[in-house]
């Protein structure tokens, strides 16, 4: 009986056994995909173990082929696409030995003599010294003292007023000291003062008003000192009402007691919230000294008659001119 014309007779110089011939291809497909495979992890294997091996041979290579044109073309095929699938280098970190230091940043620049190290340790003593006090104002007010808390925030606002003038004065300024004070008024007059606000206003209006109005100082208080961290300094005028002098307004309400209603007391307090954060324009204690002596007695004479009108007039006085100056300077441009 004759073979039929699709068969094929295997023959011994021939690996493949007979079969159809689209069979062939997909043998040869299969083969070319696991010789790659095994190029390219043996080509990174020798990257990471640092090994100059050549290019393993393709499996099945040392059988005999009919068709050695074919077994050129895959042998080509190999080494052309191998290089392409390598991904890159691995990353090599270097291992850091003992000898290598981190040192820190000095808490003081310059000359460390023992005599700028005894002026450096008492400004930060002042700054300590008013975070202690707004610390202690927050438990007084708690237990119900109120005014002697809002005395202890008068004192932080001196020991804060203290500590900068000594740091000038020394000549022992540092990013150090810069911080510290930034972080203590973040404690006596972004915490201290809302709470001894909070507790004066407990009894007089809705306890919901009266916490909204110490949230709103709070949060006012840490957008300001973080804005004056990181914004450029002015000479002349601070952009916004201070918090050392927000949280001093606060607590010469509290020791004076204004005769006013609850509702008036939860607006002023949000209105000097407000103006901590906004960018009118506010004159520093250095150009309030220098105005005409008469200005500074007019104050005094009215403090003998009405105590409680005259720190009323100061303080609306001193939130209007910010606008005021704002208005100014624009005109002027």
């Amino acid at each position: 009986m004759p073979r039929a014309p699709w068969r094929r007779r295997r023959t011994t110089d021939s690996p493949r056994p007979a079969g159809r011939s689209w069979t062939g291809p997909l043998r040869r497909s299969g083969s070319l995909a696991r010789q790659v495979l095994l190029v390219r992890v043996g080509r990174r294997d020798g990257e990471l173990h640092g090994a100059t091996d050549a290019l393993p041979e393709p499996r099945y290579s040392d059988r005999p082929r009919r068709r050695y044109g074919l077994q050129r073309f895959h042998r080509t095929r190999i080494e052309t696409i191998a290089p392409a699938a390598i991904g890159p280098a691995p990353r090599v970190e270097t291992p850091v030995t003992d000898d290598a230091t981190v040192s820190a940043a000095p808490l003081l620049p310059g000359e460390r003599t023992i005599a700028r190290r005894v002026k450096f340790a008492l400004v930060n003593a002042c700054t300590l010294a008013s975070l202690v006090l707004g610390i202690n104002a927050i438990f007084i007010a708690m237990n119900g003292d109120v005014r002697v808390a809002a005395l202890l925030l008068i004192a932080c606002v001196a020991f804060d007023g203290l500590d900068g003038a000594l740091a000038r004065k020394l000549g022992v300024s540092s990013p150090f000291g810069a911080q510290m004070d930034s972080l203590a008024d973040m404690c006596s007059f972004g915490l201290a003062a809302p709470v001894v606000v909070y507790a004066s206003l407990a009894g007089e209006v809705p306890t919901a008003a009266a916490g909204v109005a110490a949230a709103l100082v709070a949060a006012c208080a840490a957008i300001r000192l973080a804005r004056f961290n990181v914004s450029p300094q002015d000479g002349r005028f601070f952009s916004g009402v201070p918090t050392t002098m927000a949280a001093a307004v606060l607590a010469l309400m509290v020791v004076i007691g204004l005769p006013v209603p609850g509702a008036v007391q939860i607006a002023g307090v949000s209105l000097l919230a407000f103006t901590m954060v906004s960018s009118f324009p506010y004159a520093k204690l250095a150009r309030l000294v220098k105005l005409p002596p008469w200005l500074w007695l007019a104050p005094v004479i009215g403090a003998l008659i009405d105590v409680r009108l005259t720190f009323g007039l100061i303080v609306v006085g001193y939130l209007i001119s910010g606008p005021l100056l704002w208005l100014h300077q624009r005109r002027t441009i």
